[in-house]
């Protein structure tokens, strides 16, 4: 059960990490409202609550799927070598200098959702495309993976609180720095953590498909 929280704690602070819309509105909620250093615990647990009904519909929507051999195989090297992917481009854009973060924004930088931070956790997060995929590929064959089924409770709920204490371990500080006057982050810190975070997705990636494949599920 230790396995299942550390994993997905450990993937879900990985994506957390990478650039997008939910860390801009977190830095941008940190700097405007007057309780901004709960911006991140806010949009976290906006996030958290999508993702809990998400995993859910998942679970209700792919149980005969997760019967099927085929299907899982399928599955499996999709989602390792999306995670394979999602790694590659991290680095690679460390490599190409695409990974500051902006703690300068204003109501001109934010062109969408500017309201409460609770539904802005839930926004972003449903209008970002690439976190609907990654849920579609990797999340759920990491899901698979782990075993995470209603008949498994405790490491359902292992694994939700994981994926959730990821960000939370990201967005809180964060939130934090930037309301209490941080101008930026450390680049050279943030540079070899995001490649630490993306040389991880690339062997987690692989080991999910070799897994699959060398040690198919037996039902």
């Amino acid at each position: 059960m230790i396995e299942i929280l550390t994993i997905s704690f450990l993937v879900a602070l990985t994506g957390a990490l990478s650039p997008g819309p939910v860390l801009t509105f977190t830095i941008y909620k940190s700097l405007e409202s007057k309780i901004g250093y709960l911006a991140g615990l806010l949009i976290t647990l906006g996030h958290a609550l999508l993702e809990f009904s998400l995993i859910i519909i998942l679970l209700l929507g792919a149980s005969l799927l997760f019967q099927n051999l085929v299907f899982l195989m399928i599955l499996g090297i999709i989602g390792g070598s999306c995670l394979i992917t999602f790694g590659t481009l991290t680095i690679r854009n460390v490599y190409k200098k695409e990974y500051l973060v902006n703690f300068d924004l204003d109501n001109q930088s934010m062109k969408s959702f500017k309201g409460n931070s609770f539904i802005g956790g839930i926004f972003y997060s449903i209008t970002n495309p690439y976190w609907e995929f990654w849920w579609a590929t990797a999340g759920i064959t990491i899901m698979v993976n782990l075993n995470i089924s209603f008949q498994q409770p405790l490491g359902l709920l292992l694994f939700f609180i994981g994926h959730e204490l990821g960000d939370l371990a990201w967005y809180v500080p964060i939130s934090f720095f930037v309301y209490f006057g941080g101008k930026s982050l450390n680049p050279k810190v943030y540079k070899y953590v995001l490649i630490g975070c993306g040389t991880f997705m690339i062997i987690f990636g692989v080991y999910l498909t070799l897994n699959i494949i060398i040690f198919p599920p037996t039902f």
